[in-house]
Formats: structure tokens, C-alpha cells, sequence
């Protein structure tokens, strides 16, 4: 409102729906015909939600005014089989997006993205990625299904909210963050036994955790049965 520039990209590019980009730029790009210059007035939930950014530097609950010259539009390619490396960049940043818009508690738009990351993780690769590589994409599929866990949570579903725990399990059973979330759902279902076996297992890796102990004393004292006067 000031009239400060927070912001500039000469040549940005992005793909509609892929959550790359401020949900402003998400809807009124599609519209504009190529060579139009358009000016979005954007409310705060439409741009940098209501705490605003680092980077670029945005106070909370700014609204902004995009000025956007749609240059090209182009066919979406199809997806080509990529090195490791690009796969794993793709991913990371995909991810951080997701993270953007979690702190922002735009959950479907966090879980959309996450999605992204993990096909991106997943798609063709256009040579077998060296132990190194195949250990990052694999922690990386990782960090990100424990992500789409905690996002479907906020969403409501618990079901696939344990669906993304036991796909991460698949791949690092050992995995701390997946078993106690994984060990919460099942107790939240009433399936204590299943519940207090994968947090005896969490509680194995990490002894000190408070929150695993705390889960496994309220399932102990509600498999209690009641004491007799």
C-alpha cells in the first residue's frame, strides 16, 4: 500500500495448479491473453497469507498489487525421464512449497504440493541414481509422505493421514516421526494393541521422547479395567 516493490521476476514461469506461485498469480494468469499487461489487487489470502514473508519481504496480511505482462504460453511438457539430480532438486523445492503453504494453513494447497514432490521423486529417470542419490531420494520420499500425513490430519482424514504413515514405513521402518503418528491414528481407531506395539517401537529409538511415553501411559490406564469397591 506504501508503494514499495517487494518483489520482481523478469521471466517467471510456472504451471497452473502446481502451487508454485501466490494464489493471485494462480488465478488471474489463466485468464490474460498473451502480450496482456493486467494489475491484480490481491486481499492478503490471495498473496503472502496473514503472516507475510521473509523473502520476499512482505508484512503480515499485506495485500499487494501484481503487475504481470503474460509473455508466452506453452504446452505443458510431458514428462521425460530426468536425471537424479534434477529429480532431487525438483522435489526439494516442491516440498518447500508445500512447507510454505502449510505455515500458512492452506493445507490443500501444502498436500498438493507434497504430491508434486513425490511424483517428481518417483518419475522417470534417465540413468540409475548412485548410492548416494538413491539415499536422498529416499529420505526425501520420506520427509514428504510424513508431510502429506500432517497435512491430510489438518484436513480431517485420518485414513489417509495413516495411509501416508505406512507408506513412509515401507520405506525407513525405523522412521521416529511416521511410528508415533502412525501409533496416535491407530489409537485414535480404538486399535490399541497395533497402537502400543509401534510406540514401543518409537519409544525404543527415541527413550527420552516425552510424547511417546505420554500416548503409551493413556493406553495403558484405558486398557485398565476399572477397579472394584
Amino acid at each position: 500500500e506504501d508503494g514499495g516493490l517487494v518483489e520482481r521476476d523478469p521471466r517467471l514461469i510456472f504451471v497452473p495448479g502446481h502451487g508454485d506461485v501466490v494464489q493471485a498469480l494462480e488465478l488471474g494468469v489463466p485468464t490474460m491473453q498473451p502480450g496482456e499487461v493486467s494489475f491484480f489487487l490481491a486481499a492478503f489470502p490471495y498473496a503472502y497469507g496473514r503472516p507475510g514473508s521473509r523473502e520476499p519481504d512482505v508484512p503480515p496480511e499485506a495485500p499487494l498489487l501484481f503487475e504481470v505482462t503474460l509473455l508466452e504460453v506453452r504446452d505443458g511438457p510431458d514428462p521425460q525421464p530426468l536425471p537424479p539430480a534434477v529429480r532431487l532438486r525438483l522435489g526439494s523445492q516442491r516440498r518447500e512449497r508445500g512447507n510454505f503453504h502449510f505455515a500458512r494453513a492452506d493445507f490443500a494447497a501444502a498436500l498438493r504440493s507434497y504430491r508434486l514432490s513425490l511424483r517428481a521423486l518417483d518419475g522417470p529417470t534417465s540413468a540409475p541414481p548412485g548410492p548416494e542419490e538413491e539415499e536422498e531420494l529416499r529420505e526425501q520420499r520420506v520427509k514428504c509422505l510424513n508431510n502429506c500425513a500432517a497435512a491430510e490430519l489438518k484436513l480431517g482424514r485420518a485414513e489417509e493421514a495413516l495411509a501416508a504413515c505406512e507408506a513412509a514405513l515401507r520405506i525407513s521402518p525405523d522412521n521416529g516421526r511416521a511410528l508415533l503418528r502412525r501409533g496416535q491414528l491407530l489409537a485414535e481407531q480404538g486399535r490399541d494393541a497395533e497402537a502400543v506395539l509401534v510406540l514401543r517401537r518409537a519409544l525404543e529409538l527415541d527413550p527420552a521422547n516425552k510424547v511417546i511415553h505420554t500416548e503409551l501411559s493413556r493406553l495403558a490406564k484405558r486398557q485398565s479395567p476399572p477397579s472394584s469397591t
